[in-house]
């Protein structure tokens, strides 16, 4: 069977709700086998699921249940991503302890003493969202920056804001944070569904659900409009990349940590191609007017739950239309991962484009804090060259 035709019948048995059945089609894919027509013809063996979004992410990974109380089609999801993914005798190495039944971060792991971590919701004709802000203590109504952090599966506001420690670096910067919540009931896994052409489109989905949430608190508090930036891990790193390629003119730069490229995707079974491989070389480029966003990846050089090859992608999509000239740094943390930190810079000498590589990590938040889930506590510190990179760059 041909891989185009393999990859058809994979879609339709996704769309028919037979998501096992899929996935071992793509994983025969993958291997070079060929797929066996008892394997091709399996409609009617699993009742359809609802038409709730698959999992795609590391976080569905971890947990297989067999308990009979729950549906099948619920239960199959975890195996099924970690059928595809995980190789024999090879499993991620970070950020997957505790990660099931941790305790929620205390409120000193969250934020600094003094400052404030308020709860609010955004509603538009796409749905609503819940979100969380971080004030600093030192905000006094002048214009601040704002920084989007959008959380990977599973994750939370408040586990996310624990693990990065965004909120302690932006108080020392006196800036604004945001942490829009996915929700359940749109995701299973609580993922931002980044491999839904649905949700990779301007004013519509989950793009214009976050960009609502940003202009909702750029109307509720002084917000300096041109230092305003979106990041993210994981799930929430490629719908990132989603929202730098289309609201360009509302984010002044992005941050892509352990993600994957705009249009990487825009199905199941090429999401899973890209989640193992790289996106590839006909990834679809959705852009604004004008040139791409200033844009920091970190990506673990041992990551198997996203290709390294996808931080690769993100580069090679944003140098289709800039020139830039190419400087490497090498460092090593002390005790920790050794990096590359590759700088692209325009012809004015700015850093428009900076990528870190950091070798031997894996799918975890580079230097986070093991309070919240997902982190190498011993990585470069992610969260602040994210910000430092963000507040080097403003809108014209």
């Amino acid at each position: 069977m041909l891989k185009q035709d393999i990859v058809r019948e994979a879609t339709r048995l996704t769309r028919a709700g037979q998501l096992v059945e899929a996935t071992e089609l793509l994983q025969r894919m993958l291997r070079g086998e060929s797929a066996p027509d008892a394997t091709l013809h399996t409609a009617g063996r699993i009742a359809p699921s609802t038409r709730q979004p698959p999992i795609i992410d590391a976080k569905a990974n971890i947990e297989e249940t067999d308990s009979p109380s729950l549906a099948r089609t619920t239960s199959a999801q975890p195996r099924m991503l970690r059928t595809l993914i995980d190789r024999p005798k090879e499993r991620p190495r970070l950020g997957l302890q505790g990660v099931i039944k941790r305790a929620p971060p205390s409120t000193t792991d969250i934020m600094p003493v003094g400052a404030r971590f308020i709860e609010a919701t955004y509603s538009d004709p796409a749905g609503s969202r819940a979100y969380k802000l971080f004030i600093p203590s030192r905000y006094q109504g002048q214009p601040l920056p704002l920084v989007v952090m959008l959380h990977g599966c599973t994750q939370s506001p408040d586990d996310f804001a624990a693990g990065t420690r965004m909120n302690f670096i932006a108080e020392e910067q006196t800036c604004f944070v945001a942490y829009p919540a996915q929700r359940s009931e749109a995701n299973q896994a609580k993922c931002w569904n980044w491999f839904r052409a649905a949700d990779q489109q301007r004013g519509i989905g989950e793009p214009s659900l976050i960009a609502g949430i940003t202009r909702q608190i750029m109307r509720d508090y002084s917000v300096d409009p041109k230092r305003v930036y979106v990041g993210g891990l994981s799930a929430g790193a490629a719908a990132a990349s989603i929202m730098g390629a289309t609201y360009n003119d509302l984010y002044a730069a992005i941050g892509v940590h352990s993600g994957l490229a705009c249009g990487a995707a825009i199905d199941l079974p090429s999401a899973f191609v890209a989640m193992r491989q790289g996106g590839g070389s006909d990834v679809r480029i959705i852009r604004g007017d004008g040139p791409p966003v200033p844009t920091i990846v970190f990506h673990g050089d041992r990551d198997i739950t996203v290709h390294p090859n996808n931080g690769d992608q993100i580069l090679e999509q944003f140098m289709r239309t800039t020139r830039t000239q190419k400087a490497v740094l090498r460092g090593l943390v002390p005790g920790g991962h050794a990096y590359t930190r590759t700088i692209h810079t325009d012809a004015s000498g700015r850093g428009i484009f900076e990528q870190w590589n950091i070798h031997g990590a894996g799918h975890a938040w580079s230097g986070g804090s093991p309070a919240g889930s997902y982190t190498d506590p011993q990585g470069p510190d992610a969260t602040r060259e994210m910000l430092r990179f963000f507040l080097e760059h403003s809108h014209p």
